[in-house]
């Protein structure tokens, strides 16, 4: 089996989509890299709650790796 990587605006997708599905060919999009490193709504609702307790002091900071351990080793 051949591949044939193209690059297709979004726009564009569908038709190319539809245009290769007629042909009896298979088509299968990958995410850009650009799309693998968005962030989605999902984790910006996180990081907007995370930034709202850290904001409120609701969270635990530790700037170095022995702060960090001397708090676990407290619990």
């Amino acid at each position: 089996m051949a591949t044939l990587t193209v690059q297709i605006p979004n726009a564009q997708i569908g038709w190319f989509e539809q245009m290769i599905r007629t042909m009896g060919w298979t088509f299968r999009r990958e995410n850009t890299e650009e799309e693998k490193e968005a962030v989605t709504p999902a984790m910006r609702r996180r990081i907007n709650t995370a930034r709202k307790e850290k904001a409120q002091g609701q969270t635990i900071s530790c700037s170095t790796p022995e702060e960090m351990q001397r708090y676990f080793d407290s619990l």
